[in-house]
């Protein structure tokens, strides 16, 4: 699951409205009890909404930290089920020229941006992958198309060294028609779960709808994508709400997928 969870921003909000993490914590919470995604790659999550994210799923396990270092400012970690999953190798790194400077940010972005990678072994069939989460600029046209150019690079590197991958993230760019899509998918090295889905568990919404009813065939920014050895038997777009509110602004992306 990729879920842009949308910031805790409780000092600018009032109870009763759609932003207002106090009352989209529940049911968020509910949501991601029910799905129990093996890996859940989040964005925007404050460490104040960590715990919420622990409740829904105890045994899960962390990996990131925030991208102006330690706790502070937003997260884009990989939670993973360690029954499952063993994280063999992590790291973090910054969309910039400085990749190994906390809150660098030279790509014309004015927000800091962040990957979080993890080289991984399933411990029911003992196979290796790598899994990869982002949060791509929400202004720079450049800088998502640098950025993509980043995760490319990371894709056929020597770190991830051809291991089955799968993507997540919000992209801020739209499936099909904007430069980093054309960067990592149309022209690079991986596919998107959505269209290489045997199976669709929703209808093709848009995945920010901003806490009002979903479009069809609105833009989808936030993905799965993957390398051509992992197989997608399902994928959907989760539009669940409690008593017409939404957990986040944006909509959680699932896919069932096996490595071939």
């Amino acid at each position: 699951m990729t879920f842009n969870i949308r910031m805790e921003n409780t000092a600018n909000t009032h109870p009763g409205e759609a932003d207002h993490w106090p009352e989209r914590e529940p049911i968020l919470v509910d949501l991601l009890e029910r799905e129990k995604p093996t890996i859940l790659g989040i964005q925007e999550g404050k460490y104040s909404q960590l715990p919420a994210i622990e409740r829904a799923l105890p045994s899960h396990r962390m990996i990131g930290f925030g991208r102006q270092g330690g706790s502070s400012d937003e997260y884009s970690a990989i939670f993973y089920d360690p029954a499952r999953l063993q994280v063999l190798s992590w790291d973090q790194f910054w969309l910039s020229d400085a990749p190994t400077v906390i809150g660098s940010a030279t790509w014309g972005n004015r927000v800091t941006r962040i990957v979080v990678w993890a080289h991984m072994r399933d411990l029911r069939t003992g196979r290796e992958f790598a899994m990869i989460n982002t949060h791509f600029d929400h202004e720079s046209e450049p800088a998502r198309v640098k950025s993509a150019q980043a995760i490319s690079e990371l894709v056929q590197g020597e770190d991830i060294d051809g291991l089955p991958t799968i993507i997540t993230g919000d992209f801020n760019s739209p499936a099909g028609t904007s430069g980093a899509y054309e960067t990592l998918v149309t022209d690079g090295p991986l596919l998107d779960a959505w269209a290489t889905a045997r199976e669709h568990r929703s209808r093709e919404w848009g995945t920010f709808p901003g806490y009002e009813e979903p479009v069809e065939g609105g833009d989808r920014i936030d993905w799965i994508l993957t390398t051509e050895d992992v197989r997608v038997h399902e994928a959907g777009i989760n539009m669940y709400r409690e008593k017409k509110r939404y957990p986040s602004d944006h909509a959680p992306v699932e896919a069932l997928v096996s490595l071939t």
